[in-house]
């Protein structure tokens, strides 16, 4: 059926000029058909996407969940209309023939880009029900998604053009291999985050939710976010630090998950002792040490054996953490003395804080450490102040 033709006789019918009904007669067919097109449009979203929300609303189940909030359905369904054009397209423009042309590419555009948009989707509706899953956490997804994401629009965004140029898109793709070089520079980041972002994963380097600490001091604090170009880290003062992906893989990094998931945080701190102030205990200091400290009443020091302040200081100390119920026992207790420096001997106290959350870690250690410098003149001893 010729409509540009029926549009004319009807044009003609009605006293226009012949010249001028030949003039805008496929034209007029062309508003009409666009206008049944919209009309067509509104109508499919009305009963398919319409029907859809209800039946949603009704029976909400994962899959129609994700479809409508990712429209999936809304951008099928506008493929319909640029079909329904493209289809009569031939029985408007009879004499056109650029005009038609023209007219079948923008359809065609059209419905790509529609059928791009639904395809895009279902991969954020991929993303969506995996990050719902408990693994989701060791292996985030994002990544993959978006480099799948740039492919699809990179290979659709191809076809268009094809379209556009009157070539093949096999062609085209031929010659963009010529220019795979320039390719690379302008997706470099692209493609090193994706590299980046399948080491992070395979080798379980970094996971949402960890803390991470970076020595440039860019960035302290747990990560919440993991992309192909971007790992986003919200740092304890609340800001945000992103960093790219490759720099996790290409610089050291100190990631904190050893430490949260095992049994305590570590606590190393040292406690100088003024040198002048160790000497050996007689046999009335430890008596005097046995009655006023009440962890040291039953303190017997090895036969043969004069301990000096600093060591039976020592055996206080651990003594001491091993009563409170805070310090973790199944890890290591270790109470040391390093080598002697101009500012004193330093006692090193090392041990495992049972609560590992940021203010109570804090507040467990000060507590302790002020009642062990609070200590320290029982012994006879002297926390070393350095003075002008």
């Amino acid at each position: 059926m010729d409509l540009g033709n029926w549009m004319n006789k009807i044009l003609i019918g009605w006293g226009v000029d012949p010249k001028i009904a030949n003039t805008f007669d496929e034209a007029i067919i062309a508003v009409l058909m666009i206008c049944i097109a919209v009309g067509l449009d509104y109508l499919c979203q009305s009963i398919f996407v319409g029907g859809m929300k209800k039946y949603t609303k009704h029976s909400p189940h994962v899959w129609n969940t994700l479809l409508m909030k990712r429209r999936v359905f809304h951008n099928l369904i506008h493929t319909i209309p640029g079909i329904l054009i493209y289809v009569m397209l031939p029985m408007a423009f009879v004499r056109g023939k650029e005009l038609l042309l023209i007219s079948q590419k923008i359809c065609a555009i059209y419905i790509i880009m529609s059928l791009l948009l639904a395809l895009n989707g279902v991969l954020l509706m991929i993303l969506d029900v995996y990050t719902e899953k408990a693994t989701a956490k060791n292996r985030p997804m994002k990544g993959f998604i978006q480099v799948l994401q740039v492919l699809l629009f990179f290979v659709g965004g191809i076809i268009m053009i094809a379209i556009l140029v009157n070539k093949s898109p096999a062609s085209l793709f031929a010659g963009l291999g010529a220019s795979a070089a320039i390719l690379m520079l302008v997706f470099k980041d692209t493609i090193l985050g994706f590299v980046a972002g399948i080491q992070l994963s395979a080798n379980d380097m970094v996971r949402l939710g960890d803390w991470i600490t970076l020595p440039s001091g860019n960035a302290n604090g747990v990560v919440q976010e993991i992309t192909l170009n971007t790992v986003k880290i919200q740092n304890f003062d609340n800001t945000i630090s992103t960093v790219p992906p490759y720099s996790l893989v290409s610089n050291p990094f100190q990631n904190w998950r050893g430490m949260v998931e095992s049994g305590g945080r570590r606590v190393m701190k040292n406690i100088t002792l003024d040198l002048t102030t160790l000497k050996f205990c007689t046999p009335e200091m430890l008596d005097n040490f046995r009655k006023e400290i009440p962890l040291l009443a039953d303190y017997q020091p090895e036969e043969g054996v004069i301990p000096t302040n600093s060591q039976v200081y020592r055996v206080y100390i651990e003594r001491y953490l091993c009563s409170l119920p805070v310090v973790n026992q199944d890890l290591d207790l270790i109470i040391s003395q390093k080598e002697a420096t101009e500012y004193g001997v330093p006692i090193q106290v090392y041990f495992f804080s049972r609560n590992k959350i940021w203010k109570e870690y804090e507040r467990i250690q000060s507590d302790i450490f002020d009642h062990l410098l609070a200590m320290v003149p029982k012994f006879e001893l002297k926390v070393y102040q350095y003075s002008d």
